[in-house]
């Protein structure tokens, strides 16, 4: 038996033994339905200790899981959208690799800049402008 990996992106693929799905009952609408059968899918992956993740990606993925991940480092996501199961599993595997790829992509790093000598000048312009108005409404006792 071939497990098929799932592709993030050129670098990162998930193999399917990386995945825990159990099916849960959904709430919500549905009749009858919503009752009797589990359509809901809860989708375990261990950020932890998965092998397929590079220690980068695992620092940002842990970063953006946010509740999502448990204490053990173990990402739960829960799909519980649609009506059938199989459409249920494809969004959650879906949500899974959308939240991996935004992981994978490296943050700009932020670079300083200094304000222009102009405008520095002018704010303080401005400030001198506004103290010279502030102290002309000063009222002084007459010398007389």
């Amino acid at each position: 038996m071939t497990s098929e990996a799932i592709r993030i992106n050129d670098r990162i693929a998930i193999g399917e033994e990386e995945l825990e799905e159990s099916f849960i009952r959904a709430s919500g609408p549905g009749g009858q339905n919503v009752n009797k059968v589990s359509t809901a899918v809860q989708l375990r992956f261990d950020v932890e200790r998965s092998p397929s993740l590079p220690g980068e990606v695992r620092a940002r993925l842990k970063t953006l899981a946010g509740r999502r991940l448990t204490k053990e480092g173990v990402l739960v996501i829960v799909a519980a959208q649609h009506r059938t199961q199989e459409r249920n599993r494809a969004a959650a595997r879906e949500r899974l690799v959308e939240l991996i790829r935004s992981a994978a992509e490296r943050p700009t790093p932020r670079r300083k800049t200094r304000p222009p000598a102009s405008s520095k000048r002018k704010r303080l312009e401005g400030k001198k402008r506004r103290g010279e108005i502030k102290s002309l409404r000063r009222v002084r006792p007459n010398a007389d």
